[in-house]
């Protein structure tokens, strides 16, 4: 670790729980972060700071005014730009040593097999059940830990899925997947725009928690947050014996 890591993650690095073995393995980390929104702002600038040696943003939306309302990695002088590139540009300037790979591109087939098998953990900051399922999929093939998160209106939710567990659950687990399920979106239905931050951040500290092996991540543990009445509620999230994706 160089002098300039030593200062730039001294906080870090003084958590007994971190210290300089921790905040190592950081910087050799790869995270694929699926979605440059809500969810991702957060989950992309809090894990630069942390010091991810490498993240790989994929998202093939760009940037609208809309977005400006709780997207907070972007602004208004990047409208029109590809999310993923705004993203990067943003990490770059907050910590220029987090190598950012943008893939402006709907993850799927092959190619999202392809991207979760060459990372070290993924966090899902999508917005549809299809995406979810296709990424919950991609991880249990892999053995890749899994990082998701939801926010819409004013409640929102956390999980990780780590299948390399005996006990491990996943997405599908929790949510079976169906072909009637209503597509659900901000865009529609609206969300509270701190809402995705708290959700998002603590994505990005239960992905750090993981990679660092520090502390009880919140794996087969649901928390989900009303924003409305400031309460926190949490469910045990089983392993389903006849999960045909994990089983």
């Amino acid at each position: 670790m160089t002098d300039e890591q030593l200062l730039r993650y001294g906080r870090h690095i003084l958590l007994d729980d971190i210290g300089i073995e921790g905040q190592e393995r950081l910087l050799s980390s790869k995270v694929l972060i699926v979605g440059a929104g809500g969810l991702g702002s957060p989950v992309g600038l809090y894990l630069a700071s942390a010091g991810i040696g490498e993240l790989r943003i994929a998202d093939d939306d760009v940037v609208e005014l809309s977005n400006l309302q709780r997207q907070i990695i972007h602004t208004n002088n990047r409208l029109g730009q590809l999310k993923v590139q705004s993203a990067k540009t943003a990490i770059a300037e907050l910590n220029p040593q987090t190598h950012v790979t943008a893939l402006a591109t709907r993850l799927a087939g092959q190619t999202l097999n392809d991207e979760v098998a060459g990372v070290d953990l993924v966090v899902d900051c999508c917005d549809n059940f299809q995406t979810r399922h296709a990424i919950n999929r991609a991880c249990v093939q892999a053995k890749v830990p899994l990082v998701s998160g939801a926010a819409i209106r004013f409640e929102g939710q956390v999980c990780v899925f780590d299948t390399r567990l005996v006990d491990g659950a996943c997405y599908y687990c929790l949510f079976p997947e169906a072909d009637d399920v209503a597509p659900v979106n901000c865009a529609t239905m609206g969300v509270f725009a701190p809402l995705v931050g708290i959700i998002g951040s603590i994505q990005a500290a239960e992905a750090i928690k993981v990679l660092a092996g520090i502390g009880k991540p919140l794996t087969a543990r649901l928390v989900m947050f009303d924003a409305r009445l400031g309460q926190w509620h949490e469910v045990k999230v089983p392993k389903d014996p006849h999960c045909p994706v994990c089983h």
